[in-house]
């Protein structure tokens, strides 16, 4: 089969699906839409617009970006299209006219952009009204799909998983230990957040509730990976405490799992998300974790399972479940629970193939 992955730019998670997609028999090719320098896997043969990059800003860009599209089409013959997140890649894929279409959402894209303005739900129903096969990672996604009259025998639920291998307990025990010992926190109770530091991911609630619990309980550490448009307000919210937060700033893949080892908790305060990546990666580690309320998170996670909710939005709830979860005997359960549910539903080399019979569906 000759394949387009149609995407935006060149995330983590677009350079694993075409590392595994490289593996297979099919043909793959790979199209940015944002202006990047890809570092394509071996096997993936990238290309690039006929005519120049469009200014999507505009919408005679989007117009100029139709055409060339579909031109690369026309001089590839594709026998699919993957593509997303919806209002871009897959609305441009959807424009040309191209079929069979497999539309990916990337779960912000049908669960928050969609609901922001009128144009927005009409470019999500135009996309999904032509889209053949339609990938969401978890039930809520496929839930909003649905609610745009989009039929159930066309959706394939597809939970992207981790690398269990890469990420284990075992694989970072050693680098998480020399973590802790370096910052001297050996004795502490630390907990991570590695959520980009955008409104949407509420690391600021993280940050007003870390202030309060790390004062009732002296033993608690915060370290934060990841930067972003929030980063003077987080830094100002945890100046009073900044002797206890470690900034990490931006890590690799490789060095993920030490870190998630290192923690005693994870948090992700998101208000929105699929199923998350970085949550399955966490409970992949064996750690546990605290995540918000969000109907995409409780389905991954049952309250003393695997770690705990806290009300979505509310420092007060996540100070108290801090607390809580910092005291609890049950932790080390929570963590082995983690890994076994990461085991069951999160594996990527099993998911992967969820992906590959939805292309046998679209065609």
């Amino acid at each position: 089969m000759r394949l387009l992955y149609f995407t935006e730019a060149d995330s983590p998670h677009d350079r694993r699906f075409l590392t595994s997609l490289a593996g297979t028999s099919h043909q793959v090719y790979a199209l940015r839409k944002k202006e990047c320098q890809p570092l394509t896997p071996p096997g993936i043969i990238e290309l690039n617009w006929p005519m120049g990059r469009p200014d999507w800003r505009h919408w005679d860009g989007w117009k100029q970006g139709k055409d060339q599209l579909r031109e690369v089409i026309d001089k590839q013959e594709f026998d699919l299209i993957h593509a997303g997140p919806i209002q871009g890649p897959a609305l441009l894929a959807a424009l040309s006219g191209f079929q069979p279409l497999v539309t990916m959402s990337w779960g912000s894209d049908i669960l928050v952009r969609a609901k922001r303005s009128p144009w927005m739900r009409f470019a999500t129903k135009y996309v999904l009204d032509r889209t053949k096969v339609f990938l969401g990672d978890c039930q809520t996604v496929v839930e909003e799909a649905k609610n745009y009259n989009f039929s159930e025998k066309k959706i394939v639920q597809f939970p992207w998983g981790v690398d269990l291998k890469h990420f284990s307990p075992c694989s970072g025990r050693a680098s998480g230990q020399a973590l802790r010992c370096s910052l001297g926190w050996d004795n502490n109770f630390i907990i991570l957040c590695n959520r980009s530091w955008f409104p949407i991911y509420g690391v600021d609630i993280l940050a007003k509730a870390f202030v309060h619990s790390s004062d009732k309980n002296r033993t608690l550490r915060l370290i934060l990976v990841g930067d972003g448009p929030l980063s003077e307000q987080i830094h100002t919210i945890l100046t009073p405490v900044d002797k206890k937060v470690y900034y990490m700033g931006r890590v690799s893949k490789q060095d993920l799992p030490g870190i998630y080892c290192a923690a005693d908790l994870f948090v992700s305060p998101s208000h929105s998300d699929g199923s998350s990546v970085s949550m399955l990666e966490a409970m992949a580690c064996g750690c546990p974790v605290l995540v918000s309320d969000i109907p995409s998170n409780k389905e991954w996670v049952k309250p003393d399972e695997v770690g705990k909710l806290f009300k979505d939005g509310d420092p007060i709830s996540l100070d108290e479940k801090m607390l809580e979860m910092s005291n609890d005997p049950k932790l080390s359960e929570y963590g082995l629970g983690a890994r076994a549910l990461a085991e069951k539903r999160a594996n990527w080399e099993e998911n992967f193939q969820i992906l590959l019979n939805a292309y046998q569906l679209a065609v």
